[in-house]
């Protein structure tokens, strides 16, 4: 698929090529050869943000069969099938990728972000202990964090979290992971002051909302934080309260939150009403 601008673009520059250079074939095909060299770079960039991620594996593809020893062409198809959730295949570009003269430690790193997207750990693990410590990078220093979580190393873990997020001027997701972290070996405190800094810098994120309030809950705390937040995701976020004060015992405040679940959703809330439901007859047969 050719884009309608580049394609513009392409018939533009021949035309303005044509007329200054007359009849001279072999400096208007060097020219034009540019010009297509920027477009495939633009095409190729527009497939790796805004395309479709099906569509964009489709095409590097195609333009890694036909330039089999471009290496911004198979680190594209790389990143076009990690996007796709094709983690899997995409390793096996990655590796592909580090065999070529020009690969590099950022190479490295996306490979083990592949392989911990297929749950290969051990790999990642292997993978990021082959890169010098002096390749300090966000997206390194991230994944070095995510291993040791799955090892529950917390020291080292919490080390790497830090050390990722001073790295980064965008730091909403890596905080959010450390939030979870926290959270699932119980330091709900810790996680909920993570969560609270992680929407200072994307308060649209509903994942790290949902998240600062199952870390409240698991504190006996219900009420719903003073945070952004559109009637619909009020209405999940108390659905999130209301299980989890059920799942710890506190069974009437849970059914209020279900209740004003309910009440607060813009449309039938299904579950919220369903859980709602089967407290009513629970309580009726006892």
């Amino acid at each position: 698929m050719r884009h309608p601008i580049f394609l513009a673009a392409l018939a533009g520059g021949a035309l303005v090529l044509g007329g200054c250079m007359g009849n001279d074939k072999a400096e208007v095909n060097k020219a034009l050869d540019s010009v297509n060299a920027v477009d495939a770079t633009n095409l190729s960039d527009i497939m790796l943000t805004v395309g479709d991620p099906r569509e964009a594996v489709s095409y590097f593809t195609r333009a890694t069969n036909e330039h089999p020893d471009r290496i911004d062409l198979q680190r594209g198809l790389a990143k076009s099938m990690v996007r796709a959730g094709q983690a899997e295949a995409a390793i096996g570009v990655w590796n592909r990728v580090l065999t070529m003269p020009a690969a590099n430690n950022d190479d490295k790193v996306s490979l083990a972000d592949a392989q911990i997207r297929a749950g290969k750990w051990d790999d990642a693990k292997a993978t990021l202990n082959t890169i010098p410590p002096t390749h300090e990078t966000f997206e390194r220093y991230k994944l070095e964090a995510m291993v040791a979580d799955s090892e529950k190393n917390w020291k080292k873990a919490d080390s790497f979290y830090e050390t990722a997020v001073g790295l980064t001027t965008r730091p909403s997701s890596v905080l959010n992971n450390w939030g979870f972290s926290k959270l699932t070996r119980g330091d709900a405190k810790g996680a909920e002051s993570l969560f609270s800094e992680a929407l200072t810098y994307d308060s649209a994120s509903f994942t790290t909302k949902n998240n600062l309030v199952m870390a409240r809950a698991a504190q006996h705390k219900y009420d719903l934080p003073v945070v952004d937040m559109t009637q619909t995701e009020r209405a999940k976020l108390l659905y999130t309260a209301a299980l989890s004060a059920i799942k710890q015992g506190d069974v009437a405040i849970g059914k209020g939150l279900l209740q004003d679940a309910v009440d607060t959703s813009p449309v039938y809330f299904e579950e919220a009403a369903r859980a709602l439901e089967a407290l009513d007859a629970g309580g009726k047969r006892s």
